[in-house]
Formats: C-alpha cells, sequence, structure tokens
C-alpha cells in the first residue's frame, strides 16, 4: 500500500494532546493495513526511554512506536532536550548526550546546521523502511520569534513533503482565536501545508458546536476535521507532568495509600502508571509533610537535577517526614535519582548537574553516589527474590555500598527500604506483590502488561476514528485535497 504522505500533528500550544493523537493515529493506519512509523525532530521532555541499542529517545515516542507495532529507534526523536534547570537543558544528539546548554545558547541562530542535518537524516532513514511517517511537531507553530531556528515544526514539515494538520485543546478556550492566529502568523508557503484541524478535548454535547465548527472552517479556510471527545478511561502514558499534582491527594482508609515524592524536575514519572492501576493501590503525588506522615509507601522518583531536588526536599522538610516515617516502619523506594538520594551523600566533584558540590542524603542506605559524566543507559533483565524482572537504566551517577561494592545486584533492599535504577521496575507484577505484600492480601499475578496496552491502544484508535473523518484525512495524505 504506497501513495500517503507523511502527516504532521502540529499545534496551537504545548499539551494540546499531540502526542496521543500521533499516537492514535499509528494505531489506526496499523489497523488500515499500513507499516506506520513516528517521527520526531526535536522533543522536549523529562520522560524517556532506551532503545534496544542503548540510546535514549523520548518516552511518548517509544508509545507511539508501540502502538504500530514497532520496536522503537533513536531515528523517532533524534533531538531530546532534557531541562535540568530553570534555563538549561541536556542535549541529547541521536540518543546520545552531547552537552548541557542555556536556552539562548541552543536556540542560536548560526551554528545549528548539524542539528537539523541530524533530523533530516533520521527523517530519511524511517522514509525509506515506513509508511506512513506519523509526525509530531513540539509547541505552538505561532512563536514567529523562533521561526529562523525551527527543526520541528513548519521547517520540517517542509522538508518531509508532511500534509500538516493543526491541533487545538478546546478545553483551555479560545480555540477560535488559537486556531486563526495560528494559521495566520505563517508565511504563505507554510500556510499552504496546513490541510486540517483537530479539535480535541471536548466535553460535553458535540451538536452544540456544529455552528462553532462551520465558523472555524469559515474564518480558517480549512476542513475540521473532527472535534474528540475528552476522555479519561483510556489509559495512555502522558508527557507532561504538569497534571500530577492534581492526582488524588486523599487518604483511603481501605486501600495501600502509596505518595509518590513531586519533585522539581521529576523524571520518568510514566514507572507509576501501572502502579496506580492496580486495584489495591491508591496512589498520588505529594511534597506535603502531612501527606507523608499518613501513607504506607513512599516512593522518591527519578531526577534531571538530583541534588536541587535533594537540597528542595531538606528545605521543604519533606526530606524530614521520609525518614521519620521509615523510623515509623513505612516502606521507602527510591528509583534512580530517588535511589541516590536514599543514600548518605550525593557528590558531584565534576559539576555534572549543576554548581552543588556535595549534599547529605537521607542516610536510609549506607551508600555513595558520585555525579559522572558518562551517562548509562541500557535495558537490562534480571532475578530477584525468585523472579525475572526486567526495565531500562537511564542515570549519571554511580553509587558504593559502604562496604565498597557497586555490583550489588540491581535492587538494593535493607530494612523495607528499597533502592534501584531501574525504570520500569514497577510494571513488573511480580515486583509489585513483592512491595505491597506487607499490606496486601490477593496477588495481581494475572495481568498481563503487553495485553492491557494493546487493549488501551485499540481504545484509544477507536475513540479518535470514530470522531475524525478518515476518509477526508486520506484523501488529504494522498494529494487529492
Amino acid at each position: 500500500m504506497t501513495g500517503l504522505r507523511p502527516i504532521m500533528l502540529c499545534g496551537t500550544g504545548s499539551d494540546v494532546g499531540k502526542s496521543v493523537l500521533a499516537t492514535a493515529l499509528c494505531r489506526i493506519f496499523k489497523q488500515d493495513g499500513y507499516a506506520p512509523a513516528p517521527f520526531k525532530a526535536q522533543n522536549m521532555a523529562l520522560n524517556s526511554y532506551v532503545t534496544s541499542d542503548g540510546l535514549e529517545i523520548g518516552r511518548a515516542q517509544a508509545v507511539q512506536a508501540e502502538a504500530a507495532g514497532l520496536e522503537c529507534q533513536v531515528d523517532m526523536n533524534p533531538i531530546l532536550l532534557k531541562p535540568q534547570g530553570d534555563h538549561t537543558s541536556q542535549v541529547v544528539l541521536n540518543g546520545r548526550p552531547i552537552g548541557n546548554y542555556s536556552a539562548q545558547e541552543y536556540f542560536r541562530s548560526e551554528g545549528r546546521e548539524h542539528l537539523q542535518q541530524a533530523a533530516h537524516n533520521a527523517f530519511d532513514k524511517l522514509a525509506q523502511m515506513y509508511h506512513p511517517i506519523v509526525m509530531e511537531g513540539a509547541g505552538s507553530i505561532s512563536e514567529i520569534n523562533l521561526k529562523k531556528q525551527d527543526i520541528v515544526n513548519l521547517a520540517m514539515a517542509r522538508y518531509a513533503g508532511a500534509s500538516v494538520i493543526l491541533v487545538a485543546d478546546i478545553d483551555r478556550g479560545g480555540v477560535f482565536a488559537s486556531c486563526y492566529g495560528s494559521i495566520a502568523l505563517q508565511y504563505p508557503e507554510d500556510r499552504k501545508l496546513i490541510k486540517g484541524i483537530i479539535v480535541n478535548k471536548f466535553r460535553g454535547d458535540m451538536r452544540l458546536f456544529e455552528d462553532g465548527r462551520k465558523m472555524l472552517e469559515e474564518v480558517c479556510k480549512v476542513p475540521v476535521l473532527g472535534i474528540i471527545p475528552y476522555f479519561n478511561d483510556i489509559h495512555i502514558e502522558e508527557e507532561d507532568s504538569v497534571d500530577l499534582i492534581f492526582k488524588n491527594r486523599r487518604v483511603s482508609h481501605d486501600k495501600i495509600n502509596i505518595a509518590v515524592i513531586l519533585l522539581k524536575y521529576i523524571s520518568n514519572f510514566t514507572d507509576f502508571d501501572i502502579l496506580e492501576r492496580d486495584p489495591r493501590v491508591n496512589l498520588f503525588y505529594t511534597n506535603n509533610i502531612q501527606d507523608i506522615a499518613q501513607v504506607d509507601i513512599i516512593i522518591i522518583p527519578g531526577s534531571k537535577s538530583t541534588l536541587e531536588d535533594l537540597y528542595e526536599l531538606r528545605r521543604n522538610g519533606c526530606a524530614q517526614a521520609i525518614m521519620k516515617a521509615h523510623e515509623n516502619g513505612k516502606t521507602i523506594m527510591g528509583i534512580c535519582g530517588g535511589f541516590q538520594m536514599l543514600g548518605e551523600e550525593v557528590l558531584d566533584p565534576n559539576h555534572v548537574e549543576g554548581d552543588i558540590d556535595r549534599l547529605p542524603g537521607l542516610g536510609l542506605l549506607p551508600m555513595s553516589t558520585t555525579m559522572d559524566c558518562n551517562k548509562a543507559t541500557q535495558r537490562v533483565e534480571f532475578s530477584f527474590e525468585g523472579y525475572l524482572l526486567n526495565g531500562y537504566e537511564i542515570h549519571n551517577g554511580k553509587s558504593v555500598l559502604r562496604d565498597g561494592t557497586s555490583n550489588y545486584g540491581k535492587i538494593v533492599n535493607r530494612d523495607k527500604v528499597y533502592g534501584t535504577y531501574v525504570h520500569g521496575i514497577l510494571d513488573n507484577i511480580s515486583f509489585i506483590d513483592i512491595l505491597l505484600a506487607p499490606y496486601a492480601g490477593k496477588s495481581q499475578e494475572g495481568f498481563n502488561l503487553k495485553k492491557y496496552k494493546e487493549t488501551q491502544y485499540d481504545l484509544l484508535a477507536n475513540h479518535v476514528r470514530s470522531n475524525l473523518d478518515m476518509d477526508c484525512l486520506y484523501s488529504i495524505m494522498k494529494g487529492e485535497v
């Protein structure tokens, strides 16, 4: 099956739902007999994943690849920006970090040719193997002050010969102005690339928006391909952490209460998606010391800036609350940066993360961590308490136990304190059962993660397909419109 141009989903702003819609289209095209693949030239996210060959990409593209039935690869996201300060990001190029850059340094007008070339090369490789390419833009396409530096939105669409669909979030309001303005602010040649609009996250009776749909088409001069209803009963991994604080914060009296510490630079919070779905569990995100005192299990997640987040935990009282909870018999777990914080000290003599040379840890594990310029990125499979577990590692830093042992296995377990560098550890139901064992009876051994995800992708595809004019979309991708 041939003849489909690449499709690019661009946004009127950030968090309008581009990633989830791209995931849906990857599954829809797969269902319709095509061989789609996702592509995002440049992603800014703290949620990342490791390919089978040990390269780091944005987690969203890994999810989209999974929906397309593919093993993810680095060409799906050749440039990844991982914020680690208010104005600084680690730049990951073709799966490997190349340094930390300020926003001014990264977005300068000159000297970016190698980044653009990397994006073009990655797209070309994918386009030779898969069809169609489902492309995703970044943020808003109307940031006219950054047009000259663009390598991910309309500039990439021009190179790829992609048809652009503008995605707008009606839930946040201003959908008419945001759509019209986003199109009107484009260069004339770029405006021609925009072939349609998708209105996303609609709540209520869609019949009440029929006049609005016609008005939007009249002022924007392109068709509205679909109005996608808001949903919260289909579970697809989220890319942004903006809504974590709004997740349930009330302690339950009939479930196991788990608090994930809400760090400023929290990374890979998708580690907790499956645990959050466990019917035995009430999981929420918090940095409130009263919440911490009331729960059964406390998890310190990964962090892109371990020392800065550790400093903040000590400043806001969370560190002391976690140590007190351990004294009271609560279970404590740290993953990646959270694991490093559980030790006696964290050292950064080479200033890999920032200006802080050393901070005392929480002292719950007899361990010292030193930040390392080399980043470990690998998938792992290992045994723990008779179970075969798997996951992936993405971290700077080496941790050594007080006795000098660095080869301590993949999990350290001391007196109800668990520490690990392994992201995805909580995707293993057997490990969840171990963690919950002191508080729960019935195991969830029958849960099949792969089957669960496949079901969610199919539900998402059905939801989007039923509210999207697929005939019009295919006509656009065939160049008929």
